[in-house]
């Protein structure tokens, strides 16, 4: 790695960044220190990419993830950012790294040194494919709440009331915290797509859950899990055994 390229909007983290990747890296150029979404754009658009970026989220002039929108980012990135949310989980699922502010060299180093592992010429295309889809996964607009029909009238619901959706009988229910259940115009499939994947997950053909709807879990026969579900009378809600380790890798994020 010779040429890094910093977005970063305040400028004493940008020196110290700066400084710290010149401690690591003796060799390294920094090719530009940029503080917006819009000149970041135009810079990326006018020179040759850089082996890596260093990319703080919150920019002078919007979220650094409208620079994926707006021009082709052919370079790995770390990310850096003053807010640990959760969101930011999808990029150690996709093997991006982010930093938290104020940058420590340890971290920092940590991250060099997985970038370095990362882009080996064997990695890269899986790489740059990585940064995509966690943009897409966090940039996506996923539903907030549903309108659903109460004998004339309608009502909405918000999505953080919902502790799961099930199938029933050719239909589609939400079970909401008050202990009512309303149906819903979509199929599970359909609920897939428009549902945040770090609030809801998908335990079989019969049911979406929220963590919070999880009352209890008992190990069952063939390596599966059975969920006890708050206000729920079905005795038979399982974990589908293909599905256990990545819904425990769910429960654990």
């Amino acid at each position: 790695m010779k040429n890094v390229l910093i977005v970063e909007d305040e400028p004493q983290a940008a020196r110290r960044l700066e400084s710290l990747i010149k401690d690591l890296i003796p060799e390294v150029l920094i090719l530009d220190k940029l503080d917006s979404v819009k000149k970041s754009v135009k810079w990326l658009n006018e020179n040759p990419s850089p082996d890596l970026i260093f990319m703080d989220i919150q920019l002078a002039d919007g979220i650094s993830f409208r620079i994926f929108e707006q021009c082709q980012v052919m370079a790995p990135v770390i990310f850096t950012t003053a807010y640990d949310a959760y969101a930011l989980r999808a990029f150690k699922v996709n093997s991006i790294d982010y930093i938290l502010k104020p940058v420590d060299k340890e971290d920092l180093a940590a991250a060099l040194k997985k970038f370095e592992t990362l882009t080996r010429k064997d990695n890269a295309a899986e790489l740059l494919t990585s940064i995509g889809e966690a943009v897409k996964m966090l940039t996506r607009q996923y539903k907030t709440r549903f309108v659903i029909k109460v004998g004339e009238h309608l009502k909405s619901i918000e999505v953080n009331d919902i502790l799961y959706f099930f199938s029933f009988e050719k239909a589609t229910f939400a079970k909401i915290s008050d202990g009512r259940r309303h149906i819903l115009d979509f199929t599970l499939e359909q609920l897939e797509e428009v549902l945040n994947p770090q609030l809801f997950f998908r335990i079989n053909r019969k049911y979406i859950v929220s963590a919070e709807s999880i009352q209890d879990m008992v190990s069952y026969s063939n390596s599966r899990l059975k969920l006890v579900l708050k206000g729920s009378d079905d005795s038979d809600i399982i974990v589908s055994r293909e599905r256990v380790q990545e819904f425990k890798d769910w429960l654990d994020r």
